[in-house]
């Protein structure tokens, strides 16, 4: 149900990283780590299953929409997730 803005102290724009501004040049990422990433978590940061759906449920459409800026690696084992990095 919609509520009112006057409900809320502060709106602050809604801003998202850059893949330049979250991504190191030489590494690559996954998506798991990414959605550590954009909330401020460090990237290897143990979170309970539920909290890890609910960031993953911000990082996927992140990733979709930046894909032109993106590259993308198979994972390297069959139990892996794939891997994200900067286009050079």
């Amino acid at each position: 149900m919609p509520v009112p803005k006057s409900e809320f102290e502060e709106l602050p724009p809604c801003d998202f990283y850059t893949p330049a501004e979250l991504f190191e040049d030489d590494q690559m990422y996954t998506v798991y780590e990414i959605a550590r990433m954009l909330q401020g978590v460090e990237p290897d940061a143990e979170l309970d299953p539920e909290t890890e759906d609910i960031l993953l449920d911000w990082a996927i459409p992140w990733v979709m929409t930046n894909a032109d800026d993106l590259v993308v690696a198979e994972p390297r084992d069959e139990d892996e997730p794939g891997y994200y990095g900067l286009k050079e």
